[in-house]
């Protein structure tokens, strides 16, 4: 009988993911209490997946076209 298949997990401490961000550990703190990044807390621990950190990452990618309103056309006056 085949037992069950193992996963393979790495683990972050949030100093790391913070890091890995790019953001304060409170910044992070924020994603994980809004809901928009995953983490576990493992007794007084918090821990977050690599793996949801980097689709974290993936998922925050600028689409072209969307940052126009921050580098509005200036009216050049004749």
């Amino acid at each position: 009988m085949v037992g069950p298949m193992a996963i393979d997990i790495t683990w972050l401490g949030t100093q790391d993911a913070a890091r890995l961000l790019g953001v304060t550990p409170r910044t992070l703190y924020r994603f994980i209490d809004e809901g928009q990044l995953a983490g576990y807390k493992f007794g007084r621990v918090i821990r977050l997946k690599e793996s949801d950190v980097l689709a974290f990452i993936e998922g925050s990618r600028i689409e072209p076209g969307t940052l126009e309103h921050l580098y509005p056309e200036t009216r050049s006056s004749h």
